[in-house]
Parts: C-alpha cells; sequence; structure tokens
C-alpha cells in the first residue's frame, strides 16, 4: 500500500510509518517542518513538507494523487492554545478528507480521542482541552457525512510505553491508556481490512491480540 498520513512527524504516525515499512509498504509524512525530513527517512518513509494550516486542498490532493488509504494523525499539540486547536485538529482534518475525496482516495482513517461524545465543560476539562475535544468532534461529524470508506479510531490516553499488541477495541470501552505503537499496531491493521468502515472504535490497552481484535469487527 501507499498510505499518505497527515501528521508525518507524530508519535503516532513515526510508530505507524516503521510498522509500515517493515510490511514492504509505502508511507509519505505530511510534516510541516523541513527540518523533520531526516527523522522520516530515519523510519523509511517518505517526507512531503506541506504546512496544513495554510496549504489548499489542490496542494493536498497532489500528495494524496495515487495513493490507497489516507490517514489523519495530525494535532495542534499540547503546547497550542484554543485557535489552534481550531485550524488543526479541527481544520487540517477537513481540508484532508477533502483532499482525499479530491484524489480518489476512499479508505481514510482519522485518529481521534476519547471522550469527543461530551460534555465540554470548560470548568472540569480546562478551556483548552475542552475546545480540543470539541475540535476533535467537528472533525469526526464531517467525516461521517463523506462518501469515503472511512473509519474514526479513539485511543484513550497515550503513553510511550513499548507496544503489547494487547488491547481493547470495540465501538465503546472503558476509559484507559494505550502505548502509542499499540494506536499504530491497530491503524495498520485496519488498513488491511475492510470490515471496520463508516465505524467509530475506541481503543485501550487490554487482554486481545491485534490482529483478533480487528478481526472481531
Amino acid at each position: 500500500m501507499r498510505v499518505v498520513i497527515a501528521g508525518g512527524h507524530g508519535k503516532i504516525a513515526r510508530h505507524l510509518e516503521r510498522r509500515l515499512a517493515a510490511n514492504g509498504d509505502e508511507a509519505v509524512g505530511i510534516i510541516r517542518n523541513k527540518d523533520h525530513v531526516a527523522d522520516l527517512r530515519e523510519v523509511s518513509a517518505e517526507p512531503a513538507v506541506l504546512d496544513l494550516e495554510d496549504a489548499t486542498v489542490d496542494e493536498v490532493a497532489a500528495v494524496l494523487d495515487g495513493a490507497d488509504a489516507a490517514v489523519f494523525a495530525a494535532g495542534a499539540g499540547p503546547g497550542s492554545g484554543v485557535p489552534r486547536k481550531e485550524t488543526v485538529d479541527r481544520g487540517a482534518a477537513v481540508l484532508f478528507a477533502d483532499a482525499a475525496e479530491r484524489a480518489g482516495v476512499r479508505r481514510f482513517v482519522q485518529v481521534s480521542a476519547m471522550g469527543t461524545d461530551g460534555p465540554f465543560d470548560e470548568d472540569a476539562l480546562g478551556e483548552v482541552f475542552a475546545a480540543y475535544l470539541r475540535a476533535k468532534a467537528a472533525a469526526e461529524g464531517d467525516l461521517r457525512r463523506r462518501d469515503l470508506d472511512w473509519t474514526i479510531l479513539r485511543p484513550g490516553g497515550l503513553t510511550d510505553d513499548e507496544a503489547t499488541e494487547m488491547v481493547q477495541l470495540a465501538e465503546s470501552t472503558p476509559r484507559g491508556e494505550v502505548p502509542r505503537d499499540d494506536v499504530a499496531a491497530v491503524l495498520v491493521a485496519l488498513l488491511s481490512d475492510d470490515l471496520a468502515f463508516r465505524r467509530t472504535l475506541e481503543l485501550t490497552s487490554g487482554n486481545t491480540p491485534v490482529a483478533e481484535a480487528v478481526s472481531r469487527l
């Protein structure tokens, strides 16, 4: 497969790129900072330097041309404020889906977050995190209306622990944590499978091997 990943320098994305390369697939990572080119090449990914906050649909569609799948794994990051939650976590996701449609890339996997069903209580969550969840929820809503073979994946709390390859994957799961590398393992399995189209799935660490968890869907 040729897979184009938005947010190509993110931690989940780099795990995903490494796993795709190990499978003999081709990963293309969209990055906005040219200083990150070498990091992508270290994991055998092809870098595409493009800022999704400023790019046009045609520019992004050109990167997606000929791809078998698109993965949106971008995020404004924990140090960003409310405005960038809107421009990246919602706006860039919408742009990427627009570009996928224009390029004819039907398979689209969007990395979201648990908690996007609300409520978005700023007093309990804080202004920035509430804005983040609202932006992710809006991006999910936009994707659901599209005629794409989409899957929305909502991981729990992300850690940098080593992958266990054991997960809990369902339309609803209790809150929990999951290593980023296990998220990447699930993404690879979803990209290789056609059973999770037009579904929203929650993911945490669990007791089921990744391949079995996906096949159960």
